[in-house]
């Protein structure tokens, strides 16, 4: 069972422990472990949204930046054949392979609806 939770922009993800009948999650998208737990649906909801603005006075008080800092570089591996279509794409289109990701990163992220149903 997996899904997600949403307060002030920040996001939580929401799983089951069989083993103790809980709903429990963490806080993604930031360096620190937030994590938080309830008995119901209501209960993990009220506990991620107080975890979350626990989380962000904390910060506050110790005057340091909540987000995790994404530097915009990782790496993907694909099959070689992707890799090759992908390159000769960015070629015709005289563009770097870079570039041509990103584009298809942009499209992904304002479709994500339509793409990832």
């Amino acid at each position: 069972m997996s899904d997600n939770l949403e307060h002030n922009g920040y996001f939580g993800s929401v799983e089951y422990s069989s083993r103790d009948g809980l709903l429990h999650g963490k806080v993604t998208g930031i360096s620190d472990l937030v994590t938080y737990e309830g008995g119901s649906v209501k209960e993990l909801k009220e506990a991620f949204e107080e975890s979350v603005d626990d989380y962000l006075d904390t910060c506050k008080e110790l005057g340091k930046e909540p987000d995790r800092f994404y530097r915009g570089v990782f790496n993907i591996r694909t099959s070689s054949e992707i890799h090759r279509e992908l390159s000769i794409m960015a070629e015709r289109k005289k563009m770097k392979l870079n570039e041509l990701v990103n584009k298809a990163f942009n499209f992904l992220v304002k479709n994500e609806d339509k793409v990832l149903k």
